[in-house]
């Protein structure tokens, strides 16, 4: 059924996308330490576009976006504040939902927490020790990336990147205790504070790239059509899911990788570090969601970019220019402008092509015109991008 292409991560291309009726996605989620951020939203609307998309070809999407209640990052942050990781991770959970759900995102077909799978994960190491991939260091179970052959194929990176990678990502390439510096934690010994559940290797916790691995297998089978992301999990985390999936199935994980871009703020990456976020709970609290989504889309989801305060004030013109046309008698013949914005969503999801096949047809039928269908045409081209038409804009606050 479908149309689509896609740039493919492994690759290195734009290639067909040809699931079958059912497609099974599985994108990364987020640790909920912190808010939702404009860098989440561009990422997680490019793949609720992709969805919806996918259905209007006629596929049924299953995607599980995951909750990663429990790595070296929610931790820390939930000792800084004084309280417990799940209480923290409930809270900011619940804001994520929130958040999405203003940007009107598809429900997701599943939103495992890493927490709920622990034993899962306990599991699959098991099953990489008895084929040889794993060794033990002081409770410390690690995957020996030499046992994988292809290891380095999705990044496509040299050596001497991934460990530099590993070393600002979260990996630990300068541990004397690892045999090589590019093998990962599966399982490690608890911090006395930090939550601990038994395992063959005595008490402790799962390392961050087996939670993932154990959740996607675990609803969606061994072999998935697409897993995707932004552009930072390319590696490690990425690369490590595959070479610890394959390594225990023998079977290809995922048949398509696909990653967003970066965004950053007025010519600064935006990170927690350097406090510089845009939140969508604040940004939604001067702006109407539909015009977030609107000038999100702008972009070409694989490219990195900058946010600029001015962008929002962009998204509202166009939410009201679309909203206005959209309440017209009639226009031109719209059946052209459907064709090219389909066409541009096929192509590679092009949703800056996408939307200025929306504006152009918003624009004429604002000039005039006597096919009815025009505006109905419009909203549903709208819909289809994730825009609801059926309100006007909210007023600026």
């Amino acid at each position: 059924m479908s149309g689509v292409r896609l740039y493919d991560t492994a690759r290195k291309a734009i290639v067909p996308f040809e699931p079958g009726p059912i497609v099974q996605m599985y994108v990364c989620g987020i640790t909920p330490y912190d808010s939702t951020h404009l860098g989440h939203a561009n990422t997680y609307l490019t793949y609720d576009l992709l969805i919806r998309r996918l259905e209007d070809l006629g596929h049924t999407v299953h995607m599980v976006r995951n909750i990663t209640d429990v790595d070296d990052s929610i931790l820390p942050k939930a000792r800084e504040l004084g309280v417990d990781f799940l209480e923290l991770a409930a809270s900011e959970t619940a804001r994520f939902h929130n958040d999405l759900e203003a940007l009107d995102a598809r429900p997701v077909f599943n939103e495992p927490h890493a927490t709920e799978w622990v034993a899962e994960m306990i599991a699959l190491i098991e099953r990489l020790e008895t084929k040889g991939h794993v060794y033990a260091t002081e409770s410390t179970v690690l995957f020996d990336y030499t046992t994988f052959e292809t290891f380095g194929v999705l990044s496509g990176y040299d050596e001497a990147t991934m460990i530099e990678l590993a070393r600002e990502r979260g990996g630990h390439p300068d541990d004397t205790k690892q045999r090589h510096p590019l093998d990962f934690i599966l399982w490690q010994p608890s911090l006395p504070d930090e939550p601990s559940w038994d395992s063959p290797w005595g008490p402790g916790r799962p390392g961050w790239h087996i939670e993932c691995s154990a959740m996607s297998m675990g609803l969606l089978g061994e072999t998935i059509d697409l897993h995707g992301g932004g552009s930072d999990l390319i590696f490690p985390h990425h690369e490590c899911e595959k070479a610890q999936s394959e390594a225990a199935t023998g079977v290809t994980f995922s048949t398509h990788w696909m990653h967003s871009g970066m965004v950053a703020y007025q010519g600064t990456k935006m990170s927690k570090s350097l406090g510089n976020l845009v939140f969508v709970s604040e940004l939604a609290k001067v702006a109407d969601p539909r015009a977030i989504r609107l000038a999100l889309m702008r972009h070409h989801y694989r490219d990195d970019w900058e946010w600029f305060d001015d962008h929002i004030d962009e998204g509202e013109a166009h939410l009201e220019r679309l909203y206005e046309a959209s309440q017209r008698a009639g226009g031109p013949d719209p059946k052209p402008y459907a064709e090219r914005l389909r066409a541009a969503l096929d192509n590679d999801l092009d949703a800056a092509a996408a939307i200025a096949e929306l504006d152009a047809l918003a624009t004429e039928i604002l000039r005039g015109g006597t096919d009815i269908a025009a505006p109905t045409m419009l909203k549903e081209l709208a819909a289809l991008c994730g825009v609801a038409l059926t309100e006007p804009p909210a007023p600026l606050a």
